[in-house]
Protein backbone atom coordinates (compact mmCIF):
# COMPACT_ATOMS: atom_id res chain seq x y z
CA UNK A 1 0.00 0.00 0.00
CA UNK A 2 1.65 3.33 -1.49
CA UNK A 3 1.88 6.39 1.88
CA UNK A 4 0.41 9.60 1.04
CA UNK A 5 3.48 10.96 3.01
CA UNK A 6 6.56 12.80 1.58
CA UNK A 7 9.09 9.71 -0.29
CA UNK A 8 11.54 8.77 1.86
CA UNK A 9 14.78 8.74 0.91
CA UNK A 10 17.45 6.01 0.53
CA UNK A 11 20.23 7.46 3.49
CA UNK A 12 22.96 7.28 0.66
CA UNK A 13 20.51 10.07 -0.96
CA UNK A 14 19.76 11.89 2.15
CA UNK A 15 23.93 12.61 2.14
CA UNK A 16 23.82 13.26 -1.21
CA UNK A 17 20.76 15.87 -0.76
CA UNK A 18 22.25 17.39 2.76
CA UNK A 19 25.96 17.73 0.92
CA UNK A 20 24.88 19.40 -1.92
CA UNK A 21 22.29 21.43 0.09
CA UNK A 22 25.61 22.67 2.64
CA UNK A 23 26.87 23.73 -1.27
CA UNK A 24 23.68 25.66 -1.83
CA UNK A 25 23.23 23.52 -5.14
CA UNK A 26 19.35 22.86 -4.03
CA UNK A 27 17.05 25.41 -4.79
CA UNK A 28 13.75 23.88 -3.47
CA UNK A 29 12.41 22.29 -6.35
CA UNK A 30 12.05 19.24 -4.34
CA UNK A 31 11.18 20.46 -1.39
CA UNK A 32 14.35 20.68 0.53
CA UNK A 33 15.35 24.22 1.58
CA UNK A 34 19.26 25.99 1.03
CA UNK A 35 21.33 27.69 3.21
CA UNK A 36 20.25 32.47 3.67
CA UNK A 37 22.10 32.39 0.59
CA UNK A 38 21.30 29.39 -0.84
CA UNK A 39 21.00 28.76 -4.38
CA UNK A 40 23.43 31.20 -5.43
CA UNK A 41 24.70 29.04 -7.99
CA UNK A 42 20.94 28.08 -9.68
CA UNK A 43 18.39 29.60 -11.77
CA UNK A 44 17.45 33.68 -10.26
CA UNK A 45 19.19 33.05 -7.21
CA UNK A 46 22.87 32.92 -8.20
CA UNK A 47 25.30 35.93 -7.39
CA UNK A 48 26.56 37.69 -10.59
CA UNK A 49 30.22 36.66 -10.18
CA UNK A 50 28.85 33.06 -9.89
CA UNK A 51 26.93 32.90 -13.41
CA UNK A 52 29.89 34.80 -15.37
CA UNK A 53 32.49 32.85 -14.06
CA UNK A 54 30.57 28.97 -14.53
CA UNK A 55 28.70 30.66 -18.01
CA UNK A 56 32.76 31.25 -19.07
CA UNK A 57 33.65 28.31 -18.23
CA UNK A 58 31.15 26.32 -19.97
CA UNK A 59 31.22 28.71 -23.08
CA UNK A 60 35.35 27.78 -23.07
CA UNK A 61 34.49 23.88 -22.54
CA UNK A 62 32.61 24.42 -26.00
CA UNK A 63 35.17 26.07 -27.88
CA UNK A 64 37.64 23.95 -26.65
CA UNK A 65 35.75 20.78 -27.73
CA UNK A 66 34.73 22.40 -31.01
CA UNK A 67 30.76 21.16 -30.25
CA UNK A 68 28.18 23.44 -29.87
CA UNK A 69 26.52 22.35 -26.32
CA UNK A 70 28.14 21.98 -23.06
CA UNK A 71 26.36 22.20 -19.26
CA UNK A 72 27.45 21.91 -15.91
CA UNK A 73 25.25 19.39 -14.31
CA UNK A 74 24.32 18.79 -10.84
CA UNK A 75 22.96 15.47 -9.69
CA UNK A 76 20.42 15.10 -7.02
CA UNK A 77 18.41 11.91 -5.44
CA UNK A 78 16.41 11.97 -8.60
CA UNK A 79 17.12 14.74 -10.77
CA UNK A 80 19.63 16.40 -13.18
CA UNK A 81 19.78 19.97 -12.76
CA UNK A 82 21.61 22.39 -15.14
CA UNK A 83 22.96 25.36 -13.35
CA UNK A 84 25.13 26.67 -16.42
CA UNK A 85 24.65 26.35 -20.17
CA UNK A 86 26.13 27.23 -23.29
CA UNK A 87 23.87 26.66 -26.62
CA UNK A 88 21.28 25.30 -24.74
CA UNK A 89 18.90 27.18 -22.14
CA UNK A 90 20.08 25.25 -18.41
CA UNK A 91 17.26 22.50 -17.70
CA UNK A 92 16.23 20.03 -15.17
CA UNK A 93 15.58 16.56 -16.20
CA UNK A 94 14.93 12.93 -13.81
CA UNK A 95 18.32 11.36 -12.59
CA UNK A 96 16.23 8.23 -14.76
CA UNK A 97 16.59 10.18 -18.35
CA UNK A 98 20.09 11.65 -17.03
CA UNK A 99 23.08 10.35 -19.48
CA UNK A 100 25.60 11.98 -17.09
CA UNK A 101 23.88 9.63 -14.18
CA UNK A 102 24.68 6.59 -15.44
CA UNK A 103 28.16 7.34 -15.38
CA UNK A 104 29.41 10.00 -13.05
CA UNK A 105 29.96 8.08 -9.82
CA UNK A 106 32.42 6.01 -11.85
CA UNK A 107 34.97 9.29 -10.86
CA UNK A 108 36.45 8.76 -14.68
CA UNK A 109 35.89 10.47 -17.63
CA UNK A 110 33.74 9.44 -20.07
CA UNK A 111 33.88 10.19 -24.00
CA UNK A 112 31.48 8.43 -26.57
CA UNK A 113 32.36 8.86 -30.41
CA UNK A 114 28.14 8.12 -30.93
CA UNK A 115 26.19 7.74 -28.08
CA UNK A 116 23.69 5.33 -30.34
CA UNK A 117 26.20 2.70 -30.74
CA UNK A 118 26.83 3.04 -27.52
CA UNK A 119 24.44 0.12 -24.74
CA UNK A 120 25.15 2.53 -21.86
CA UNK A 121 23.42 5.63 -23.97
CA UNK A 122 21.51 3.94 -26.89
CA UNK A 123 18.11 3.86 -25.27
CA UNK A 124 18.15 7.16 -23.71
CA UNK A 125 15.73 9.94 -24.59
CA UNK A 126 18.30 12.51 -24.69
CA UNK A 127 20.23 10.06 -27.69
CA UNK A 128 16.60 8.59 -29.41
CA UNK A 129 15.74 11.94 -29.94
CA UNK A 130 12.69 11.99 -27.42
CA UNK A 131 14.27 15.07 -25.68
CA UNK A 132 17.22 15.54 -28.08
CA UNK A 133 19.60 13.60 -30.45
CA UNK A 134 22.71 13.93 -28.61
CA UNK A 135 25.02 11.45 -30.74
CA UNK A 136 29.03 12.76 -29.46
CA UNK A 137 29.32 12.67 -25.80
CA UNK A 138 31.75 13.14 -23.12
CA UNK A 139 31.39 14.08 -19.61
CA UNK A 140 34.08 14.45 -16.48
CA UNK A 141 32.82 14.57 -12.69
CA UNK A 142 32.78 16.73 -10.53
CA UNK A 143 34.78 15.56 -8.00
CA UNK A 144 35.59 17.69 -4.47
CA UNK A 145 39.02 17.18 -2.66
CA UNK A 146 37.22 15.05 -0.10
CA UNK A 147 35.57 12.76 -2.59
CA UNK A 148 32.24 13.53 -2.80
CA UNK A 149 30.60 14.15 -6.35
CA UNK A 150 28.72 17.03 -6.95
CA UNK A 151 27.85 16.20 -11.03
CA UNK A 152 29.77 16.40 -14.23
CA UNK A 153 30.95 19.15 -16.86
CA UNK A 154 29.66 17.54 -19.83
CA UNK A 155 30.11 18.61 -24.07
CA UNK A 156 27.70 17.28 -26.50
CA UNK A 157 27.01 17.73 -30.06
CA UNK A 158 24.16 16.57 -32.34
CA UNK A 159 26.96 15.30 -34.91
CA UNK A 160 29.67 12.43 -33.89
CA UNK A 161 33.18 13.65 -33.05
CA UNK A 162 36.34 12.77 -31.86
CA UNK A 163 38.29 15.19 -29.67
CA UNK A 164 41.84 15.13 -29.63
CA UNK A 165 43.46 13.60 -26.18
CA UNK A 166 44.42 17.26 -25.32
CA UNK A 167 41.17 18.86 -25.89
CA UNK A 168 39.74 15.94 -23.37
CA UNK A 169 42.66 17.39 -21.27
CA UNK A 170 41.93 20.18 -20.97
CA UNK A 171 38.11 19.58 -20.60
CA UNK A 172 38.89 18.00 -17.55
CA UNK A 173 41.19 20.93 -16.53
CA UNK A 174 38.19 23.38 -16.62
CA UNK A 175 36.47 20.53 -14.77
CA UNK A 176 38.97 20.87 -11.81
CA UNK A 177 38.19 24.80 -12.24
CA UNK A 178 34.41 24.43 -12.17
CA UNK A 179 35.15 22.39 -8.73
CA UNK A 180 37.38 24.91 -7.34
CA UNK A 181 34.25 27.70 -8.15
CA UNK A 182 31.76 25.29 -6.01
CA UNK A 183 33.82 24.63 -3.14
CA UNK A 184 34.42 28.42 -2.76
CA UNK A 185 30.50 28.71 -3.30
CA UNK A 186 30.65 26.32 -0.34
CA UNK A 187 33.17 28.01 1.65
CA UNK A 188 31.21 31.57 1.18
CA UNK A 189 27.54 29.78 2.85
CA UNK A 190 29.90 28.47 5.96
CA UNK A 191 31.24 31.65 6.29
CA UNK A 192 27.84 33.31 5.82
CA UNK A 193 25.88 30.84 8.20
CA UNK A 194 29.10 31.54 10.71
CA UNK A 195 28.72 35.11 10.54
CA UNK A 196 24.86 35.04 11.40
CA UNK A 197 25.53 32.55 14.75
CA UNK A 198 27.96 35.74 15.85
CA UNK A 199 25.57 38.39 15.16
CA UNK A 200 22.94 36.77 16.63
CA UNK A 201 25.58 35.88 19.70
CA UNK A 202 26.63 39.32 19.98
CA UNK A 203 23.10 40.38 20.06
CA UNK A 204 22.41 38.51 23.10
CA UNK A 205 25.53 39.43 24.76
CA UNK A 206 23.90 42.97 24.18
CA UNK A 207 21.06 41.95 25.62
CA UNK A 208 22.07 40.19 28.63
CA UNK A 209 24.64 42.74 29.23
CA UNK A 210 22.49 45.32 29.08
CA UNK A 211 19.73 43.61 31.62
CA UNK A 212 22.70 42.71 34.10
CA UNK A 213 24.27 46.31 34.09
CA UNK A 214 20.56 47.52 34.80
CA UNK A 215 20.16 45.44 37.50
CA UNK A 216 23.60 45.90 39.33
CA UNK A 217 23.59 49.50 38.44
CA UNK A 218 20.00 50.11 40.66
CA UNK A 219 21.57 49.50 43.66
CA UNK A 220 25.24 50.49 43.41
CA UNK A 221 23.50 53.71 42.81
CA UNK A 222 21.34 53.53 45.51
CA UNK A 223 24.38 52.69 47.85
CA UNK A 224 26.36 55.53 46.19
CA UNK A 225 23.93 58.05 47.22
CA UNK A 226 23.67 56.80 50.93
CA UNK A 227 27.47 56.73 51.16
CA UNK A 228 27.22 60.59 49.95
CA UNK A 229 24.28 61.30 52.14
CA UNK A 230 26.57 60.13 54.72
CA UNK A 231 29.54 62.22 53.79
CA UNK A 232 27.51 65.17 53.57
CA UNK A 233 25.90 64.30 57.28
CA UNK A 234 27.26 67.75 59.66
CA UNK A 235 27.74 64.80 62.69
CA UNK A 236 30.12 62.77 60.16
CA UNK A 237 33.58 64.06 61.80
CA UNK A 238 36.63 63.48 58.78
CA UNK A 239 38.47 61.68 62.46
CA UNK A 240 34.90 59.59 62.92
CA UNK A 241 36.88 56.14 61.48
CA UNK A 242 33.07 55.45 60.00
CA UNK A 243 34.31 58.25 57.66
CA UNK A 244 37.09 56.24 56.22
CA UNK A 245 35.09 53.09 55.62
CA UNK A 246 32.76 55.38 53.92
CA UNK A 247 35.43 56.58 51.92
CA UNK A 248 36.21 53.11 50.79
CA UNK A 249 32.77 52.42 50.21
CA UNK A 250 32.39 55.08 47.58
CA UNK A 251 35.38 54.73 45.40
CA UNK A 252 34.42 51.14 44.78
CA UNK A 253 31.37 51.53 44.18
CA UNK A 254 32.45 53.97 41.41
CA UNK A 255 35.17 51.61 40.02
CA UNK A 256 31.98 48.82 39.61
CA UNK A 257 29.67 51.80 38.21
CA UNK A 258 32.40 52.30 35.63
CA UNK A 259 33.08 48.75 35.09
CA UNK A 260 29.25 48.15 34.40
CA UNK A 261 29.52 50.75 32.08
CA UNK A 262 32.63 49.31 30.22
CA UNK A 263 31.18 45.77 30.12
CA UNK A 264 28.22 47.40 28.23
CA UNK A 265 29.74 49.31 25.98
CA UNK A 266 32.03 46.36 25.27
CA UNK A 267 28.64 43.90 24.49
CA UNK A 268 27.31 46.62 22.13
CA UNK A 269 29.97 46.95 20.06
CA UNK A 270 29.57 46.24 16.04
CA UNK A 271 25.64 45.74 17.09
CA UNK A 272 24.13 48.32 14.98
CA UNK A 273 26.73 50.02 12.53
CA UNK A 274 25.68 53.14 10.20
CA UNK A 275 29.38 53.99 8.55
CA UNK A 276 29.45 57.18 6.53
CA UNK A 277 32.37 59.57 5.57
CA UNK A 278 33.46 60.83 8.46
CA UNK A 279 36.46 63.05 9.12
CA UNK A 280 39.19 62.26 11.68
CA UNK A 281 40.32 65.58 12.64
CA UNK A 282 36.66 66.13 13.50
CA UNK A 283 36.36 63.24 15.41
CA UNK A 284 39.63 63.46 17.10
CA UNK A 285 38.43 66.70 18.28
CA UNK A 286 35.34 66.00 19.66
CA UNK A 287 36.60 63.22 22.08
CA UNK A 288 39.75 65.44 22.48
CA UNK A 289 37.08 68.43 23.72
CA UNK A 290 34.93 65.31 25.86
CA UNK A 291 38.36 64.96 27.84
CA UNK A 292 39.60 68.06 28.16
CA UNK A 293 42.81 67.55 26.10
CA UNK A 294 43.87 70.50 24.47
CA UNK A 295 43.89 70.31 21.06
CA UNK A 296 45.50 71.40 17.59
CA UNK A 297 49.06 72.39 16.83
CA UNK A 298 51.42 72.50 19.26
CA UNK A 299 48.80 71.49 21.84
CA UNK A 300 48.87 67.97 23.86
CA UNK A 301 46.78 66.78 20.84
CA UNK A 302 47.16 67.11 17.46
CA UNK A 303 46.03 65.22 14.34
CA UNK A 304 45.70 64.58 10.24
CA UNK A 305 42.90 64.92 8.63
CA UNK A 306 42.06 62.04 6.14
CA UNK A 307 38.48 60.72 4.96
CA UNK A 308 37.09 57.97 6.78
CA UNK A 309 34.11 55.23 5.95
CA UNK A 310 33.09 54.80 9.70
CA UNK A 311 30.09 54.72 12.31
CA UNK A 312 30.99 58.25 13.79
CA UNK A 313 29.96 57.48 17.53
CA UNK A 314 32.19 54.40 17.68
CA UNK A 315 34.56 56.09 15.86
CA UNK A 316 34.58 58.85 18.81
CA UNK A 317 34.04 56.12 21.22
CA UNK A 318 36.82 54.38 19.89
CA UNK A 319 39.51 57.44 20.04
CA UNK A 320 37.91 58.85 23.66
CA UNK A 321 39.28 54.91 24.45
CA UNK A 322 42.61 55.02 23.14
CA UNK A 323 43.13 59.22 24.27
CA UNK A 324 42.07 58.11 27.93
CA UNK A 325 44.42 55.45 28.19
CA UNK A 326 47.43 57.61 27.03
CA UNK A 327 46.25 60.38 29.84
CA UNK A 328 46.42 57.29 32.03
CA UNK A 329 49.77 55.82 30.84
CA UNK A 330 51.39 58.73 30.77
CA UNK A 331 55.45 59.15 31.68
CA UNK A 332 56.44 60.97 34.26
CA UNK A 333 59.30 61.78 32.76
CA UNK A 334 58.15 64.56 30.11
CA UNK A 335 54.76 65.95 28.97
CA UNK A 336 52.25 64.08 27.33
CA UNK A 337 52.47 64.73 23.26
CA UNK A 338 49.74 62.81 21.28
CA UNK A 339 49.79 62.87 17.67
CA UNK A 340 47.52 61.20 14.67
CA UNK A 341 48.12 60.37 11.56
CA UNK A 342 46.55 58.74 8.28
CA UNK A 343 47.89 57.11 5.24
CA UNK A 344 45.02 56.36 2.46
CA UNK A 345 45.45 54.26 -0.28
CA UNK A 346 42.86 52.35 -2.12
CA UNK A 347 42.49 50.04 0.35
CA UNK A 348 41.39 52.15 2.54
CA UNK A 349 42.82 54.14 5.57
CA UNK A 350 45.38 53.30 7.97
CA UNK A 351 45.71 55.59 11.28
CA UNK A 352 48.35 55.60 13.89
CA UNK A 353 47.45 56.98 17.18
CA UNK A 354 50.88 57.29 18.93
CA UNK A 355 51.97 58.45 22.16
CA UNK A 356 54.84 59.19 24.80
CA UNK A 357 53.96 57.59 27.69
CA UNK A 358 55.31 54.76 29.35
CA UNK A 359 54.44 52.18 26.14
CA UNK A 360 54.01 48.27 26.51
CA UNK A 361 56.59 45.89 26.17
CA UNK A 362 56.56 43.88 23.05
CA UNK A 363 55.37 40.79 25.21
CA UNK A 364 52.55 42.16 26.58
CA UNK A 365 51.11 43.95 23.29
CA UNK A 366 48.93 40.83 22.29
CA UNK A 367 47.91 40.21 26.00
CA UNK A 368 46.68 43.68 26.87
CA UNK A 369 44.13 43.79 23.56
CA UNK A 370 42.28 40.83 25.46
CA UNK A 371 39.50 41.38 27.27
CA UNK A 372 39.82 42.47 31.11
CA UNK A 373 43.54 42.02 30.99
CA UNK A 374 45.61 44.60 32.97
CA UNK A 375 49.40 45.35 33.23
CA UNK A 376 49.13 46.68 37.13
CA UNK A 377 52.04 48.83 36.98
CA UNK A 378 53.06 51.30 39.46
CA UNK A 379 51.88 54.66 38.57
CA UNK A 380 48.89 53.47 36.41
CA UNK A 381 46.12 55.11 36.38
CA UNK A 382 42.33 53.30 37.09
CA UNK A 383 40.89 51.31 34.20
CA UNK A 384 38.71 48.18 33.87
CA UNK A 385 40.99 45.97 31.18
CA UNK A 386 38.60 46.95 28.26
CA UNK A 387 39.69 49.97 26.78
CA UNK A 388 42.10 48.36 23.77
CA UNK A 389 39.84 45.05 23.69
CA UNK A 390 36.63 47.69 23.18
CA UNK A 391 38.74 49.93 20.36
CA UNK A 392 39.97 46.52 18.72
CA UNK A 393 36.04 45.50 18.34
CA UNK A 394 35.43 48.19 16.87
CA UNK A 395 37.80 48.19 14.35
CA UNK A 396 36.95 44.64 13.64
CA UNK A 397 33.31 45.79 13.42
CA UNK A 398 34.05 47.95 10.54
CA UNK A 399 36.62 44.91 8.68
CA UNK A 400 39.74 46.34 9.88
CA UNK A 401 42.03 45.60 13.17
CA UNK A 402 43.86 47.41 16.07
CA UNK A 403 47.40 46.34 16.13
CA UNK A 404 50.19 47.61 18.98
CA UNK A 405 53.41 48.87 18.24
CA UNK A 406 56.29 51.40 19.44
CA UNK A 407 56.34 55.37 19.48
CA UNK A 408 59.75 56.39 17.93
CA UNK A 409 61.64 57.70 21.34
CA UNK A 410 59.20 55.98 23.93
CA UNK A 411 55.44 55.44 24.06
CA UNK A 412 53.03 53.24 22.66
CA UNK A 413 51.37 53.44 18.65
CA UNK A 414 47.87 52.28 17.72
CA UNK A 415 47.58 51.36 14.53
CA UNK A 416 43.98 50.72 13.29
CA UNK A 417 42.87 49.76 9.56
CA UNK A 418 39.31 50.87 8.21
CA UNK A 419 38.76 49.97 5.08
CA UNK A 420 37.59 51.75 1.76
CA UNK A 421 33.64 52.75 1.33
CA UNK A 422 32.09 49.68 -0.47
Amino acid sequence: MKGTGARTLPKQDTDRQAALQAYGLLSGQDGTTSPPIGAALTGAGRTNAARTALDNLVDLAAKLCGVPFSVVNVITADQQRQIAASGVEPGICSREDSMCARVFLTRETTVVRDASEDPRFANNPFVTGEIAAVRFYASVPLETASGFVLGSLCVFSDEPASPEPEQIAMLELLAQQTVELLELQHRTLQLNVALDEVRRSNAKLGEFAGRVSHDLRIPLTTILGYVELSEDDPDMQPEHPAAEYLQLIGASGRRMLAMLEDVLDYSKVGGALHPQPVSLRGAAADAARDLGIPFGAGATLDSDDAQLHADPLQLRALLQNLLSNALNYRSPERPLEIRISAVSNYHGTAVLVADNGKGIRPEDRQRVLEPLVRLHREGDGPGSGLGLATCRRIAQAHGGDLTLTETRGGGTTVVLTFPAAP
